[in-house]
């Protein structure tokens, strides 16, 4: 090989790899930007960090420091030497800005996340869930545990749904059919996107008691009062019945294949005849996409805190075969990527 291409492609491994160690650092400066509500203080800027740090309550050199970091990695810009602005991108840290990622930073950078991951050598080795021996429980009952961590995680969920929100209502035919239920629901984002571009549809949003905590005034801000109705339960024991769709989003990767099944299984006892269970996930290809580390690093995090997994298209397809469903059609959910529609209908 050239000895200044082998040189070349040594300095871009180098960086890479220097990159991605220092990820850990760049997420917790991101958590800190939220916590410390930095884009609020800012603002429509440019402001100095002197005046950052007083309104933020932090000495001022910590902050102008935190400030650099924030800048070099493309959330803010600097102005002058004491000045700075937000990007458009730093603007998503603000938790009122309609696509705000500030609840979905604050989850994921939380110790209930990141601490489990120390051990993700061992769940490799042994294909075990780190979550529950390092916190004495399972995620889910750690988070009824723990409301606040369970708001946070709520709305992480809402937020991380919106382009999905966004996309789904144009990207299937619900207007074939008469009800939906979103099961594993939460705060009703998906499900009110759904009802407000199909007019004569009925839904109901299934959760736990608290994952629904949000949903009424969801429903409420959207006015679907009178067109959805709030389930809570056990998604393990039953599902509502009668419906004609039953939709699944960001559900099934949380479980194992034993426990997935179990939820369609109950999906398929309750549908409507000629209805639909509508699955709505990352669908792993079979060769690995080099554009979408997201989806694999969520498939390690599922496999580390949750016991769950991304799969493929052959993996649903044998999950609906054990619920006896049929997988009818697979398509990317445009403009909502990674996500991809997943038909399956009563085999």
């Amino acid at each position: 090989m050239n000895t200044e291409v082998e040189a070349a492609q040594t300095a871009a491994g180098r960086e890479l790899v220097v990159r991605l160690a220092f990820g850990t650092m760049a997420a917790h400066t991101l958590r800190a930007a939220v916590r410390l509500e930095v884009v609020e203080l800012i603002g429509d800027g440019p402001r100095t960090a002197a005046e950052t740090a007083a309104a933020a309550g932090t000495a001022h050199q910590p902050m102008t420091r935190l400030l650099r970091a924030l800048t070099a990695l493309g959330l803010l810009t600097q102005d002058a030497p004491d000045t700075f602005s937000v990007t458009p991108a730093g603007a998503l840290l603000g938790p009122g800005h309609p696509d705000s990622l500030a609840s979905f930073v604050r989850m994921f950078t939380d110790p209930a996340i990141v601490r489990a991951w120390e051990h993700l050598e061992n769940s490799v080795r042994t294909g075990e869930t780190a979550f529950d021996p390092v916190f004495g429980t399972d995620f889910f009952s750690h988070l009824a545990r723990h409301p606040e961590l369970s708001t946070d995680f709520n709305a992480a969920m809402s937020q991380a749904t919106s382009e999905t929100a966004a996309a789904l209502p144009r990207a299937f035919d619900f207007s074939r059919f008469a009800s939906v239920t979103d099961v594993g629901g939460g705060n009703g984002t998906l499900l009110a996107a759904v009802l407000d571009a199909h007019p004569r549809l009925s839904g109901t949003v299934f959760d736990t008691a608290d994952g629904l905590a949000e949903a009424a005034k969801t429903l409420a801000q959207h006015g679907l009062e009178d067109r959805c109705s709030l389930v809570s339960g056990d998604f393990f024991r039953s599902v509502p019945s009668g419906s004609d769709v039953y939709l699944l989003k960001s559900v099934l990767h949380d479980w194992t294949d034993a426990r997935a099944a179990t939820i369609l299984r109950h999906c398929r006892r309750a549908l409507s005849p000629g209805g639909t269970v509508l699955i709505v996930e990352p669908v792993l290809p079979e060769a690995v996409d080099t554009e979408d580390a997201g989806t694999y690093l969520s498939d390690l995090n599922m496999m580390v805190n949750v016991g769950g997994r991304e799969r493929t298209r052959a993996d649903f397809e044998e999950l609906c075969r054990r619920a006896a469903l049929r997988v009818t059609s697979v398509v990317p959910l445009a403009d909502a990527a990674p996500y991809s529609l997943i038909e399956a209908v009563a085999d």
